[in-house]
């Protein structure tokens, strides 16, 4: 048997034995108005938090009870849980700040000044910062998450996206607008070169394997491209859905995941760390385009609302009072 019939057959084999796939289990209602973006999951308490218009709405993970709300995000967009210090991080794009919260009250502790824009935010453990990517002026604003001093200013060769952390003191994240990624060292906060994503482009969504260094972006052009975070190059890439703007890994099943806007989740198996099959195209919800993973519960989230056209606008807003979180579990 030759290497490349080898690895044919157990992609297939891999793909066969995922029985149960992907499963809906609810769309909990959430109501309100205005648009949402990223979410993050609090996995010790089943805890999912919403960046929802001007608010980060708290949600019962399992029954989808509305637990409590953080007022006055004026522009909400990602947040991030230092569980172990009981804080929240939430940017605030519209005030150009990070808004600390308390995960017990809900009530608003601290601000930071941040740069422009702020998008996308990370809490990174093993450096205990957090740090807030910038969409104006493409930097990352970082912060002690303990004295919520500003400890430093990253400049980005690009505009970045979606972030993840190695767990071991390196940050990497998505360059929009340049197709590639790069890496930060989250204490010495020195950029590494970037890695090129070709044939992938306008990466957004980035989940990590850390047990196998590889990397997942999800590209606007229809792609999840892997890249061996250690060589920083490409090993392959796999077709997704469209209007990507998610993905997370999940270790017990090695499987990583795309939430596309099209209303889908394509969900691609690492059969070995060079080996990688789509293995299910679930439908989702239209809009449905952000996604976290709880890794307890074994569940997917992603916010979805209903959309509208309105005269004058170019786009789709979502219809009031439908704002919504679909939960999917992830099969053995």
């Amino acid at each position: 048997m030759t290497r490349k019939t080898g690895i044919a057959i157990a992609l297939v084999a891999a793909c066969a034995a995922w029985t149960g796939g992907l499963s809906e289990t609810g769309s909990f209602a959430v109501g309100g108005e205005g648009g949402w973006d990223l979410l993050a999951v609090d996995d010790s308490t089943g805890r999912v938090f919403l960046s929802h218009s001007e608010t980060v709405v708290a949600l019962d993970g399992v029954t989808g009870k509305v637990l409590g709300s953080v007022a006055g995000v004026h522009g909400a967009h990602g947040i991030a849980l230092d569980i172990q210090g009981g804080r929240g991080f939430a940017t605030a794009g519209k005030i150009d700040s990070v808004l600390v919260f308390d995960l017990k009250t809900y009530s608003v502790t601290g601000r930071v000044a941040t740069g422009g824009n702020p998008d996308a935010i990370l809490f990174d453990p093993a450096s205990h910062r957090v740090f807030c990517f910038n969409g104006k002026g493409s930097t990352a604003t970082v912060i002690d998450a303990s004295t919520l001093a500003v400890v430093g200013t990253v400049a980005l060769p690009g505009k970045p996206e979606l972030p993840v952390s190695d767990g071991a003191g390196k940050i990497w994240v998505n360059l929009e607008d340049k197709s590639a990624l790069v890496s930060i060292d989250a204490k010495s906060l020195l950029v590494g070169k970037p890695v090129s994503l070709s044939p992938g482009e306008e990466p957004t969504g980035l989940a990590i394997d850390v047990k196998s260094g590889r990397l997942f972006s999800a590209c606007g052009n229809g792609k999840m491209v892997v890249v061996d975070a250690a060589k920083g190059k490409v090993i392959a890439s796999l077709p997704i859905g469209k209007r990507p703007d998610g993905a997370v890994f999940d270790p017990a099943t090695r499987r990583a995941f795309s939430s596309n806007g099209e209303g889908s989740i394509t969900a691609v198996q690492e059969v070995s760390a060079d080996s990688f099959a789509v293995a299910q195209s679930f439908p989702t919800r239209p809009s449905a385009r952000t996604i976290a993973f709880d890794p307890v519960r074994h569940r997917l989230y992603l916010p979805w609302a209903q959309m509208q056209d309105v005269p004058g606008q170019k786009r789709p807003t979502p219809k009031p009072g439908t704002f919504a979180v679909l939960a999917v579990s992830i099969g053995d």
